[in-house]
């Protein structure tokens, strides 16, 4: 029986990764990524996250360009980069030439000419800039509009719903204490989005503004021409370099807080429910607090999928929450504020409920026009106001908790906003692939976590806050007809397959994002991955390829030993943290009646040791790593059998290795 490869255990395909090059100029650093730029640093501080040139089609999907004819030369006071690229489908092409120039004094500037070889659709062509986060909320930026006009601003602390910036042409903010970075970008106008609402880490100053029309098409053989350049004013010395070492991180433990882990649960869709059966046993070890069960009338969902559902939750041992959309559309299919329509389809629910017999402990409710994204500029679909659409759900559906909120991403939450007081519960789902599928940006989302939930308190109220089925899957598609497929098995933005859910690198992120559930302001109750399918913890036979997971037919991912390990810990009390590198490894622990239990997750393919403090004098410690990869996929509790001995409370992680430490 054969050994998964290095790349199979780390990110679950063999799909190559990008070549990344380090580019510098005097106190100027920079990378080049796939003919972009990542992470503009300015005396190691990062400036500006990335500055790209995007093709995008009518459906917001990312063209990966064909580069050819790439050029670098640095020299010391400088560097030059020039390329050519397409970006083609079956339906349309354009061409591109870019050049990219870097000098010792902080001046960037990045130039491109496209040029259409067919009339091409688009929802975007050109540049986009991305601001970090890191200490950005709230902090003073100076904008200068398309009219020439000048604006004193700040970088939004909450997460803007809307554009807080709009008809841009450059922005001016202060890297280091005595020195600004402008950004100028040229080509149209530009306006700015608060990427934080998709969890990704950063604002993003992107081309045309979304109140011109979309798609829209750029016509054959017409040129394009636009241009973003960087200059670097004042003086600053560097600042210190961090005093943690480069290859080892300490974690303090401290006394417990206030706050417990929240239960976890899964989320669970009608395909999913045969497979899921057949691995009961897996599943129910596992313990999750609660099945989130999706209802949509629209996709023939009736009382047998209840009935399915309720199967489901006897041999799962485990309570289900129910998931219904109200379609709420009139005859054409078209949403409708017409309340005997809504009254007629939360009927056909109730009605599909007592015909199944089956209880659900809690309902969540959505309509289906709430499902679909509203643009900037764009109005929200006719549908009955929030008091009557609660109102009508508490008389006619079965008496539970009820809950809402957005079946979709924060975005669509913090965009049309529940009065306070109406439902039970409110949540959304997050998902780190919209905008990029990269490794890189995909755990940068971890980052953003922590901005989203104190965003969602803020305008929630009393009512308990819920992480609707969360996973780095696209479950839905606000923004299109449905999520990618993916059949070459490669790391692709707006994906319904995503190798990495059956990696090291995904166990990582989902041991990530609960180490940031757990903190201020996190959700009181988390719903993440499935039983199976996608985005499973209980391997399957799929549709979609699945390296070495189809040969050998493990019981479980990677992901179960997390997921599990955390469903475990439910109502335990989080011990406070000091962690100087939570772009790096991020943790939490917890008291577990006086024998301590810490979660570790390292975010990076290189190795660090990590010191521990805080949590005893003896411990000891699992691993999930490369070496104990098949073993914890053949073994569903190989992870409670391969707990050693840590000396010195010191731990040697490798590339994203998750590590559970106990007190003994």
């Amino acid at each position: 029986m054969s050994d998964p490869s290095q790349a199979i255990r780390l990110f679950g395909t063999e799909e190559p990764q990008g070549e990344l090059r380090p580019l510098r100029a005097g106190a100027l650093e920079c990378t080049l990524d796939a003919g972009n730029l990542r992470w503009i640093r300015i005396h190691g501080r990062e400036a500006i996250r990335a500055v790209a040139f995007v093709v995008r089609d009518r459906d917001w999907g990312t063209y990966n360009p064909a580069i050819d004819a790439l050029e670098v030369r640095e020299e010391p006071e400088g560097f030059v980069v020039a390329y050519a690229a397409r970006c083609a489908d079956a339906r349309q092409a354009l061409r591109y030439r870019a050049r990219i120039t870097g000098r010792a004094d902080g001046r960037l500037v990045f130039e491109a000419e496209a040029v259409p070889e067919t009339d091409f659709e688009t929802n975007r062509t050109g540049f986009v800039v991305l601001h970090p986060i890191a200490g950005m909320p709230g902090r003073p930026v100076a904008i200068e509009h398309t009219d020439g006009r000048r604006e004193d601003s700040r970088f939004p602390e909450l997460i803007s719903p809307w554009c807080p910036f709009e008809d841009v042409r450059a922005m001016r903010h202060e890297v280091l204490p005595g020195l600004a970075v402008s950004c100028r970008m040229e080509g149209d106008a530009y306006e700015t989005e608060d990427q934080r609402n998709w969890t990704d880490a950063s604002f993003k100053t992107y081309i045309r503004p979304l109140r011109k029309p979309w798609p829209y098409v750029l016509p054959r053989g017409e040129p394009i021409v636009q241009r973003v350049s960087l200059e670097v004013t004042g003086d600053a010395a560097p600042p210190p370099a961090p005093g943690n070492g480069a290859d080892r991180i300490t974690l303090r433990f401290r006394v417990p807080t206030h706050r417990t882990v929240p239960p976890l649960g899964l989320g669970v869709l009608p395909e999913q429910v045969d497979a899921a059966l057949a691995r009961a046993p897996d599943l129910r070890a596992a313990s999750p607090r609660h099945l989130s069960c999706r209802f949509d009338p629209r996709r023939g969902h009736d009382a047998a999928t209840l009935r399915r559902y309720g199967e489901l939750g006897l041999a799962s041992g485990t309570k289900l929450l129910l998931e219904a959309v109200v379609p709420c559309e009139d005859g054409a299919g078209r949403p409708t504020a017409d309340l005997a329509v809504l009254r007629r389809d939360l009927a056909r629910i109730r009605d599909a409920l007592d015909a199944a017999g089956v209880r659900f402990s809690e309902i969540a409710v959505s309509l289906g026009c709430d499902m679909k994204c509203v643009l900037p500029g764009s109005p929200f679909p006719p549908a009955p106001s929030w008091h009557q659409f609660v109102a009508a759900a508490r008389e006619i559906l079965p008496p539970a908790p009820l809950g809402g909120g957005a079946f979709a991403f924060f975005t669509e939450l913090n965009r049309k906003r529940p009065p306070a007081g109406l439902f039970d519960f409110v949540g959304h789902y997050t998902c780190p692939i919209f905008h990029a599928g990269d490794d890189a940006s995909l755990l940068e989302t971890l980052e953003t976590l922590p901005h989203v939930f104190r965003s969602a308190r803020a305008f929630l109220g009393e009512a308990l806050y819920r992480l609707y089925p969360t996973s780095i899957v696209m479950r839905e598609n606000p923004y299109g007809e449905a999520p990618a497929a993916n059949p070459q098995n490669r790391r692709l933005a707006m994906s319904a397959v995503d190798p990495r859910e059956r990696a090291l690198l995904g166990a990582a992120w989902y041991a990530g994002y609960l180490a940031r559930v757990v903190e201020e302001h996190g959700p009181d109750i988390v719903t993440m991955a499935a039983p199976v399918g996608p985005a499973g913890i209980v391997f399957a036979p799929a549709d979609w390829p699945q390296p070495w997971f189809d040969e050998v037919r493990p019981r479980v991912y990677p992901k179960y030993h997390v997921l599990r390990g955390f469903a475990r810990l439910a109502g335990a009390r989080i011990l406070g943290l000091d962690n100087p590198a939570p772009t790096r490894v991020l943790a939490f622990a917890v008291d577990l009646a006086g024998r301590r239990e810490a979660w570790i997750a390292h975010l990076q393919a290189a190795p660090v040791e990590v010191a521990i403090e805080g949590l005893g004098d003896r411990l000891s410690a699992t691993v999930l790593d490369g070496e104990s990869f098949s073993l914890a996929c053949r073994d569903p509790e190989a992870f409670d059998r391969l707990s050693v001995p840590l000396r010195d409370g010191r731990l040697s992680l490798s590339a994203f290795a998750v590590a559970r430490v106990r007190s003994d």
